[in-house]
């Protein structure tokens, strides 16, 4: 491939056919559904995937992709050379009859929580998502209370999703290869209580927001004694500090007192 890889853009690309078909089987959909894929490159995983003959959306931030990706168009599909954080997703799609909506992508390490949230902020309902991340933070979100891992971002994401941990991917199969492995990560959504979505990441951001500190330092600012009565179904006080608690939790509290 005759390309410059732009660093700003974090790309790194994959060509392991076997990986890209373990990939796309992981996104059941069909010819009226959607899929939307952040990030497509040089269109490894779109030629796979246009397979499905879906409804497609891409949003590639490089134009000079375009000689890659163009191969592809037809009726159905469509890529929008722009940056996917600042589009309103909503908008792009309201005119595509799909019924179900997948989303797929590598994400460059440095915006793989504003993208990941920017589905939570907008309120897009996806059936799932398959995301290629770097594999530390695939272990933060799918590590569980009590480890070093545990944080905001999983509290906040496990509450929308069942996180599953689907293949390990090592550095040397990109291009570049980067400094540190990859996994590919599976978000289904879940069946939820109804809670404001604004008011809960607020409150799981103040809860973690100085790490060493208890619930009784970093909440100060709430009614602590409704939610030390939420804690103490649980068997937890005030005391324990924003990452012993699961996630079901404080959504317990945010449902309780607001």
């Amino acid at each position: 491939m005759e390309f410059v890889f732009k660093k700003k853009y974090g790309q790194n690309f994959i060509s392991d056919k076997n990986l890209i078909k373990k990939i796309c089987s992981l996104i059941n959909a069909n010819e009226d559904d959607l899929i939307i894929e952040i990030g497509p490159g040089a269109g490894a995983i779109t030629q796979e995937l246009t397979k499905l003959n879906s409804y497609y959306l891409a949003y590639e931030i490089d134009p000079d992709l375009d000689k890659y990706l163009s191969r592809f168009e037809s009726s159905k599909f469509n890529i929008k050379y722009d940056d996917f954080l600042k589009r309103n997703i909503k908008e792009d799609i309201k005119n595509i009859p799909y019924k179900r909506l997948f989303v797929v992508g590598n994400l460059p390490y440095y915006i793989t929580t504003p993208i990941l949230l920017k589905f939570i902020d907008e309120d897009i309902e996806s059936s799932k998502n398959v995301f290629m991340v770097q594999k530390e933070f695939g272990d933060r979100l799918s590590s569980k209370p009590g480890n070093r891992e545990y944080g905001s971002i999983t509290v906040l994401l496990n509450y929308y999703y069942d996180i599953k941990q689907e293949i390990k991917v090592p550095k040397e199969i990109f291009n570049p290869k980067p400094k540190v492995d990859s996994v590919i990560l599976s978000f289904s959504s879940k069946d939820k209580e109804v809670i404001d979505s604004k008011i809960y990441k607020q409150f799981v951001r103040d809860a973690f927001q100085f790490k060493r500190k208890n619930l009784r330092n970093n909440l100060k600012n709430y009614n602590l004694t409704d939610i030390e009565l939420v804690l103490s179904r649980y068997n937890y006080t005030l005391n324990n500090r924003a990452e012993d608690i699961p996630y079901e939790v404080f959504v317990d509290i945010v449902k309780s007192i607001f």
